[in-house]
């Protein structure tokens, strides 16, 4: 299998012969004005993010409302179905999409950050620890990488976040618009209202991301390995992307499991009213404690139907927009030829 040929002026060549193994070109692909790992294509990967989170997390709103509201308020609904059809009497079509401007918002931000920032960070990391340590532990750099993209992300995400579970906890709705929304919890929290939950939604974020990220790799290479037991160069496009998208949804049923007490702990730390004058807000031990294992729990069945759906449809959309920019799939790599 020959590995991509790239011409490049960055400076360690080695490591990118090795890092063109994670990236191979099917045999129909167009050919990239993009160069590999230059700024432009580490932007171009941020656009693909782009692409991939914000419309996906949109699409799953409705689901992600029923969710969020049965976390913090038990037996709210009977289910995903009843929760639909009880906020579609009292609330119409609209209150379904309840929270969609801010999702919107903060996850186009946030999968910028995540898929951008992954590519960079993967590679720049290959780089440090050199060619044939990137690939012995190549497991550990996807984690790394990942990690890293995330602490970030999560940055440009927290506000809308914040935003988001507070319009879809709250009944009555806490706005009915996103600019309602961002105005008011601005004029009585200020900037730390948008960010208190910035710990939590690390330790929801960062483990998932990680999870996402690196068993997606390691997912999409088993499957040219042992079901296909192909070389990704052998597959053209479409059917690369049929292997995102399902290395994607397995990918995404791990991430559920992963992140969900961490996610249950967001929803509840931003459903929480403002603690009066002189009082100590909850923190999150004592609101673990409060919760329970089983609390900590619920909702995990909607959360890994919504999360491995979103998930699959993410690669999906990513590797769609850099096949129809000229560039690789992601994943894949073959290391039979590593000695």
């Amino acid at each position: 299998m020959q590995p991509l040929k790239i011409d490049t002026t960055l400076s360690s060549v080695s490591t990118m012969s090795y890092m063109s193994k994670f990236m191979i070109a099917s045999p129909n692909e167009k050919k990239s004005s993009i160069e590999l790992y230059s700024p432009k294509y580490f932007l171009a990967c941020g656009l693909g993010g782009i692409i991939a989170c914000g419309p996906t997390h949109s699409l799953v709103t409705p689901l992600d409302l029923v969710k969020c509201r049965s976390q913090v308020k038990p037996g709210i609904y009977k289910g995903v179905f009843d929760g639909w059809k009880t906020i579609y009497r009292s609330e119409g079509l609209r209150g379904i999409f309840t929270g969609v401007g801010p999702t919107a918002i903060g996850y186009s931000f946030q999968g910028a950050g995540k898929y951008g920032l992954y590519e960079y960070f993967k590679y720049q990391y290959g780089v440090l620890v050199g060619e044939e340590n990137s690939h012995k532990y190549r497991g550990i750099l996807y984690l790394g990488a990942s990690a890293s993209a995330e602490f970030f992300a999560d940055i440009f995400l927290c506000p809308w976040e914040a935003l988001k579970v507070r319009m879809q906890t709250s009944l009555p709705p806490y706005a009915k618009t996103t600019k309602e929304g961002f105005n008011k919890l601005m004029a009585q929290e200020g900037l730390k209202g948008f960010y208190k939950g910035i710990g939590p939604l690390w330790a929801r974020q960062i483990p998932y991301t990680m999870a996402k990220f690196a068993s997606f790799e390691a997912t999409v290479e088993a499957i040219y390995k042992v079901v296909l037991k192909k070389p990704k160069s052998e597959y053209n496009s479409m059917q690369q992307l049929g292997v995102s998208f399902a290395g994607g949804y397995i990918a995404g049923i791990l991430c559920a499991v992963v992140s969900h007490p961490a996610d249950v702990l967001v929803s509840k730390l931003n459903n929480m009213p403002k603690p009066a004058s002189g009082e100590k807000p909850m923190g999150v031990g004592a609101l673990i404690k409060e919760l329970g294992m089983k609390g900590l729990w619920r909702g995990l069945g909607a959360r890994i139907f919504m999360i491995g759906t979103l998930t699959g449809l993410q690669w999906l959309l990513y590797d769609t927009f850099k096949v129809n920019v000229g560039l690789p799939t992601t994943g894949g790599a073959d290391d039979s030829e590593k000695k």
